[in-house]
């Protein structure tokens, strides 16, 4: 049998996801949806963003209804603690906080990196984005959107939409290194 390497490197992505997450509050499940908004942008001709802004590069969702786990592959600039995505977040469409991941410590030499969360309260059908946010510049762009039924693509969202979740609680703590 012979596999596209689209396919191979889905392969490797769900292996990397469910051997090396670092997580420790994932369950193992089968994976319900996945996307990858690089191969997104590669096949709707989307350019990469060249600003300073972490944005959502993939994402894989297993779990039932109101009790999802998102692995979420970020890829970010990240310096250190002066600059680093400090989260990455579920919202719904009218820019309501349905879940934050925080990230402790910046990923310099891990990009892209892979981080799961949950338990995430949404249907199969409820439309959301998953964004990310730098400490220093605040909210990327280039979002996903999408639901756990059809899937998730690449879309572009102001930065300002539901800025205000900026100071909405959980926030991080500080930056570990």
């Amino acid at each position: 049998m012979l596999m596209k390497f689209g396919q191979i490197a889905s392969f490797f992505t769900l292996f990397a996801i469910l051997c090396c997450s670092t997580n420790s509050d994932t369950n193992a499940g089968e994976i319900i949806q996945e996307n990858s908004s690089e191969t997104l942008q590669q096949e709707n001709n989307i350019p990469r963003s060249s600003n300073v802004q972490a944005q959502v590069t993939n994402v894989a969702v297993r779990g039932e209804e109101n009790n999802y786990t998102f692995n979420v592959t970020v890829s970010s600039p990240d310096t250190g603690c002066e600059q680093y995505a400090d989260w990455w977040e579920v919202i719904d469409i009218e820019g309501n906080l349905i879940y934050r991941r925080i990230l402790a410590h910046s990923h310099v030499n891990e990009q892209p990196f892979t981080r799961s969360g949950g338990r995430i309260a949404i249907s199969s059908n409820t439309e959301v984005y998953i964004r990310t946010h730098m400490n220093n510049s605040s909210y990327g762009a280039t979002v996903l959107k999408g639901n756990v039924s059809n899937g998730f693509n690449t879309a572009n969202l102001p930065t300002d939409f539901a800025k205000e979740l900026e100071n909405q609680e959980p926030l991080p703590n500080g930056c570990a290194f």
